[in-house]
């Protein structure tokens, strides 16, 4: 080992600071030749990912928040601040993630970001709506996916949300009724567009997805894009397969009164 490696892992040295958090999920590149994670099975991930769709974002964000929900490393909690945004929010459920987090900040010059250690359905404690909410490769991680919808946008969605979830199935898109008929029309047979590829369709993973037992649901891209409708988004662009820019729009249903969106709650309620 040179001079050059001992110093750079001797203890309290920044390369050894990386090293005692491994393993890294995100790879940030933190200059001299250091990165998180050069050995990725994704590769330069997610910076190449992100170059797919960064343009979809605005490119000032001055003035702005943003709030990046489940924000590992931090790499679009940094990103976002390259681009000026005002304040920073970085939230996620491991402790690990945001020490990391911390650090990469750290040693890229950007500790105005604030992290915290919240789940999703716990972001009505944050208090505030923010410019832009971040959520991407979270969404099927979760045991209740679509009630992470529903209070990312009644508690902290002021304006527009970045979503990604991995998609399995058909990117082909069914034409869905408005209603649906209990059987079709002049048959006792079951409607048939449920069987249609591009049917908005959730599969739900019993068991490890990628040696991941975290990876609960794959939506094919007609399930995506149904959720973030159902739950007051609209899609204003698809930069990437799997990535949406929404903004923030009405509720469906919001007007018949709470219990349409949130379960019911009481004696003799939700029984």
């Amino acid at each position: 080992m040179s001079a050059r490696e001992d110093t750079d892992r001797a203890p309290g040295s920044l390369r050894a600071r990386v090293e005692a958090l491994a393993p890294w999920f995100h790879n940030i590149d933190l200059g001299d030749g250091l990165t998180t994670a050069p050995e990725h099975f994704l590769g330069d991930y997610p910076s190449f990912k992100f170059k797919r769709f960064a343009e979809a974002i605005p490119a000032d964000l001055t003035g702005k928040t943003v709030l990046d929900i489940g924000c590992n490393a931090g790499f679009y909690s940094v990103e976002m601040k390259r681009r000026g945004a005002a304040r920073v929010v970085g939230v996620d459920s491991d402790e690990r993630y945001l020490a990391q987090a911390r650090l990469a900040t750290e040693a890229l010059g950007f500790d105005g970001i604030e992290f915290r250690n919240l789940s999703v359905y716990d972001v009505a404690a944050l208090g505030e709506k923010f410019d832009l909410v971040i959520f991407m490769g979270v969404l099927y991680h979760l045991r209740h996916p679509l009630l992470a919808l529903d209070l990312i946008r009644e508690h902290v969605a002021g304006d527009l949300l970045l979503f990604q979830t991995m998609q399995q199935g058909s990117k082909e898109v069914y034409p869905v009724p408005d209603d649906h008929p209990f059987h079709m029309p002049g048959t006792h047979q079951p409607p048939a567009f449920f069987d249609e590829p591009g049917y908005p369709k959730m599969h739900f993973i019993e068991r490890e997805f990628a040696h991941d037992w975290t990876n609960w649901w794959a939506p094919n891209a007609a399930a995506s894009q149904a959720m973030l409708r159902a739950a007051g988004f609209t899609i204003e662009a698809q930069p990437e397969s799997e990535v949406y820019l929404c903004q923030v729009a009405p509720v469906p249903y919001d007007d018949y009164g709470p219990h349409a969106v949130y379960p019911a709650a009481g004696p003799n309620k939700g029984e």
